[in-house]
Order: structure tokens, then sequence, then C-alpha cells
């Protein structure tokens, strides 16, 4: 009898995970900003995945014969001051731009959630100092924090990313933590302590899936502000450097030209203004669906 009771809880458990699933994806379908922000993110990581065999030409490419040609033809965003296609650059430099973006966002999310949920769980002692490093980390300003990473590490796409990665750390724990101090009194987690239930799973299985909304919708956020934090510095010169087509450091290689040839600056800056666009409505639409208050 238990195990047949056991049988049929499962299915239901797992019908109501997955109507909760569609549920959330059926209120953003209907948010057109948001949906129109995920097809453009959709575009860019598909261009990007499959940029070698999309590019028109090789982004390495030097042509000095046709160096700083104006959008034609042959070339939709003209070319650079070594002739190479600055389309090509573009689509492929989409490989560098979104896995900061992205990989750091998810480095940053998995190990803020980690330590804001033990520590707004356990709070205490722990939580006290845990937060007070924080705070000091917080102190400066995130991107003059990112700024001192990036020069003590040097230049270079790995080091780029554990940069970035490691300037967002604070503010995720900060998320998760708030989130779960506020649900570690329910009624369900004192029922998982009174059949003994592990404090390490009480938190992965039963705090974490309630608190983790806020930093789906953070998350999305971040790689929006990663991508920018991420251009700056390679702007500076130290992030990603030249011959490679990040689109922070095609900025930086032709603002000596912008007077001239301001189609140069033109595009790699609309890429990533687009990019950003996209991801902030992407990240209102989650938030505005996963949003309890919100519901039909």
């Amino acid at each position: 009898m238990t195990g047949t009771a056991a049988a049929v809880k499962a299915p239901k458990e797992k019908i109501k995970k997955n109507s909760q699933f569609l549920d959330v994806m059926h209120r953003l379908s209907k948010n057109k900003a948001a949906m129109a922000g995920l097809i453009l993110i959709l575009v860019e990581i598909f261009l990007a995945i499959f940029a070698d065999f999309i590019i028109p030409y090789d982004w390495s490419a030097i042509d000095i014969l046709n160096a700083c040609s104006f959008p034609s033809l042959a070339h939709p965003m003209g070319t650079d001051e070594l002739g190479r296609d600055i389309l090509s650059r573009l689509i492929y430099g989409a490989r560098f731009s979104l896995s900061l973006g992205i990989g750091a966002t998810v480095i940053t999310t998995l190990i803020g959630t980690v330590i804001g949920a033990i520590v707004g769980y356990y709070g205490g002692t722990f939580d006290n100092i845990i937060m007070r490093i924080l705070d000091v980390i917080q102190s400066m300003p995130p991107i003059l924090f990112n700024i001192c990473i990036a020069a003590a590490l040097g230049s270079g796409f790995t080091n780029t990313l554990i940069a970035l990665a490691i300037g967002g750390i604070p503010g995720a724990v900060r998320l998760v933590r708030a989130s779960v101090m506020s649900i570690r009194k329910m009624e369900y987690l004192e029922s998982a302590d009174s059949i003994n239930c592990g404090k390490m799973r009480t938190i992965f299985v039963h705090v974490l899936p309630n608190a983790i909304s806020p930093s789906i919708v953070s998350a999305t956020m971040n790689v929006a502000n990663l991508i920018l934090t991420a251009a700056s510095l390679s702007f500076i010169g130290l992030g990603v450097q030249a011959p490679t087509p990040e689109w922070g450091a095609m900025l930086s290689a032709s603002r000596n030209y912008i007077r001239n040839y301001p189609y140069m600056v033109l595009f790699p800056g609309l890429a990533i203004a687009i990019t950003v666009l996209a991801l902030n409505m992407l990240g209102d639409g989650l938030r505005d669906a996963l949003d309890p208050k919100l519901k039909d």
C-alpha cells in the first residue's frame, strides 16, 4: 500500500513542477518585449555558435588594399584599419562577449547561491563574518573593483572572466541570503527538521527551490551588466585584447578613427547596446512572470 501511494505521489509532484514551469513560460510568452528580447538573444547565440559557417570572410584576414572601406555590398559594415571585414568580426566576436557575460554570471550565481543559502539559513557568527567581508568588498565601486582585479591578473579572456565573476559574488550572496532568511522559519522547514532531515538537504532541496526566483531574474540582468563591464575593461586595455574581435576591444581599436570613419565605432557599439537592451527586456519579463502577485 505504501509503495502504491509513493508511486502515485511521484507523478503528481512531477506534474505540479511541470505545470509551474509551463505557467511561467505561458505568462512570459504574453510579454511581447520579453519575447523580442529572448528571440534576439537566441539569434545572437546561434550566430556565435555557428560563426565559422556564417561569416562571409575570415575575421582575421588582413586586406590593406581595402582598409577603411565604407559599408558596401561587398562589406555591409565596412572594413577596419587593416581591411578586416567588420561584420565577420562582430559575428565571431559574439562568442567572446556573450561567453564573458554568460560564463561569469554562471560562476557568480553558483558560488553566490551556495554561500548565500548557507549563511542565510544558519545565521549567527558565521553569517556576520561573511557579510562583513562582503561589506568591505562592496565598499568599492563595482567597476573599480573589477579594474583592480583585472589589473592584478592581467589581460586576456580567462583573466577577464575571473575578474568579472569575483566582482559579482557579493551581490549574488546578498540576494540569495535575503530570500533564504525570509523563508527559513516557514512551517514546512520545521516539518523537515522534525523528521531529522539533514541540514544540507533542507537547504538545497527545500529552501533553495523556493528562494531561487530572484536570482534567476538577477542573473539575466547581470549578463547584460557584465557584457558592458567586459567591454569597458577591454576598452581601457585590461580585458580581452586585439586582435581578438571582442566588441569592447573593437571599440578600443577603432576610437582613433571615429572622426573620419565613424562606422568603425558605430557597429560594435550597436551590437553591445542591442544585446544589453534585449537582456534587460528579457529580465523584466522574467521578473513579472515569476512574481506570484501578478498571477492571473
